[in-house]
């Protein structure tokens, strides 16, 4: 079947998926065992494949783990559907009527000429439809911190709370970096306040992704990309210490350093 099908071979492919979901959840045992609960730790699993995959611009890989994802989305609705509290058909139709209500400059009257116009009409209307008593009551408490900084501050940024310039931001950066150096200096050796230098590098850390949120970069994407480009260079000091015959706790940091360099510059 062609990549590029029509709305109609698209739907007939969906309708395979539920037909198979059902099949799967009568005849086999594994299917049929699992509940919302036992598939959540699984889920996540998946979206982190897929932003793996993203990551690494696989968009074959890109394609498998969507795959996976909508699977765990119509299984989800099939164990739904079983306890009589919803199918895919209202999951589907819930989204449509959220996507018309959060878009009012499409489906309405309201004007929104760029980007951060939709984002706010967004962020207020979810607002409303939520009935939270605050406008960061949607971050959800489980988030990677990394991640819920930012979300905190798109939030905030919805309703108007934000820095208007660039430079701004960078100033409390610099000022942040220097209360924590107050709290933590390297080139002294007294004890510090661990307690107080925890504090002071959150808020270094969380000026760091206001500017990055402000310089149009993903701070996580970006972490994800060094840790990556560390795991590539280390591996290449370990095959290239193996290779010359030695082990890293015997080699000196000099030795190290030389092969770091080499992976550096390939």
């Amino acid at each position: 079947m062609s990549e590029f099908s029509s709305r109609q071979q698209q739907l007939e492919a969906f309708d395979r998926l539920l037909t198979i979901m059902d099949e799967l959840r009568e005849q086999c045992p594994w299917d049929r065992k699992q509940t919302i609960e036992s598939l959540r730790h699984l889920t996540i699993e998946e979206t982190f494949e897929l932003s793996d995959a993203i990551l690494d611009n696989d968009l074959e890989e890109v394609k498998k783990e969507l795959g996976d994802i909508l699977l765990h989305i119509v299984f989800y609705a099939k164990i739904g559907s079983e306890k009589k509290s919803f199918d895919i058909s209202t999951v589907i139709h819930g989204l449509c009527e959220k996507l018309i209500r959060r878009h009012p400059h499409i489906y309405g009257d309201t004007e929104a000429q760029d980007e951060e116009a939709v984002k706010q009409n967004w962020e207020k209307i979810k607002l409303k439809e939520k009935g939270n008593k605050s406008v960061l009551g949607g971050v959800p408490r489980s988030l990677p911190a990394l991640i819920k900084a930012m979300r905190i501050q798109e939030k905030a940024r919805g309703v108007g709370f934000d820095w208007e310039e660039k430079d701004q931001v960078w100033e409390k950066v610099e000022e942040e970096m220097q209360e924590f150096k107050s709290e933590f200096d390297a080139t002294e050796n007294k004890a510090i306040d661990k307690e107080k230098a925890t504090g002071e590098f959150g808020d270094l850390l969380f000026s760091l992704i206001n500017y990055a949120r402000f310089i149009d970069i993903n701070p996580e994407e970006a972490l994800e990309k060094t840790n990556k480009k560390f795991i590539h260079r280390f591996q290449y000091l370990e095959r290239s210490a193996r290779d010359a015959g030695k082990k890293l706790e015997d080699m000196s940091l000099s030795e190290m350093d030389k092969f770091w360099n080499e992976a550096k510059n390939q």
